[in-house]
């Protein structure tokens, strides 16, 4: 398959899952779901499907906004219902005025359950409110089961869709040159700062391409790749843009308002 040119070795399983699925849609007939992806997959997904007028493709997370979904691969009679979905909105109540509930404390309490992070949405935090995207398959499970994060006590109340905490992420894009397509020389391009101060963070392991963790500042960078590093944000690279007279490489790159 010629689109295996555009990804990496490692994406290759995933390419070939989403085609056997297309191909059962399509033959037999069976609408697929899947556990939640992140939106480097989800663009995967939406690359191996193209155009095919013979599926029908959407992603669902509780809200526009979320960044995790599932994927509905539909034939193109099915007539999809919202709990074709699968997914499941949980509030999770606690002792808010005595405690404080992190991000990275609620997901280790979740993955002390023993259940997969496919398995999980979004993570929602606003205000003091916590919320909690699951698979409708593992939510009785996690209700009964997640009654502690860190030392405070919790206790998750099913709410409907409609209450979703919906926080939209806005990017801004900005033009740049490097010298290749490096990790370190796209980071350091992204903060502004030397390649020698992005080296130990990705040797450190603070640094992730598409949600993994890559420790080689050698690492070659793709057109839509997603880049974060721990404390200071999220990126994308958007584009790849052609080359400079002096041999550099023009980038597109996309920074979301928060980390401004």
């Amino acid at each position: 398959m010629d689109l295996y040119q555009h990804f990496r070795p490692e994406e290759k399983p995933f390419i070939d899952e989403i085609a056997n699925w297309s191909e059962d849609v399509k033959e037999r007939y069976i609408p697929k779901r899947s556990d939640f992806l992140d939106p480097r997959q989800q663009d995967i997904a939406r690359a191996v499907v193209g155009d095919d007028p013979e599926i029908i493709l959407s992603f669902s997370g509780g809200s526009q906004y979320t960044e995790r979904k599932r994927l509905l691969m539909l034939p193109p009679y099915y007539q999809a219902e919202d709990e074709d979905s699968g997914i499941v909105l949980f509030s999770v109540d606690y002792p808010r005025k005595f405690a404080s509930i992190a991000h990275r404390d609620l997901l280790g309490a979740l993955m002390s359950l023993g259940v997969k992070r496919e398995k999980y949405g979004d993570l929602l935090f606003e205000d003091g409110q916590v919320q909690l995207v699951v698979a409708e398959e593992i939510a009785s499970f996690v209700q009964l089961n997640l009654t502690e994060v860190g030392n405070s006590p919790v206790k998750l109340e099913e709410i409907p869709m409609s209450e979703i905490l919906a926080v939209p992420e806005s990017w801004n894009e900005r033009n740049g040159t490097v010298s290749s397509l490096r990790l370190d020389a796209v980071l350091a391009e992204i903060y502004r700062q030397s390649r020698a101060k992005m080296t130990p963070l990705i040797q450190k392991k603070l640094v992730k391409v598409n949600w993994k963790t890559v420790e080689q500042p050698s690492y070659s960078l793709q057109a839509g790749d997603y880049l974060s590093v721990r404390g200071k944000g999220r990126s994308k690279l958007l584009d790849v843009d052609g080359q400079t007279k002096k041999g550099k490489q023009r980038i597109v790159i996309g920074i979301p308002d928060e980390n401004h």
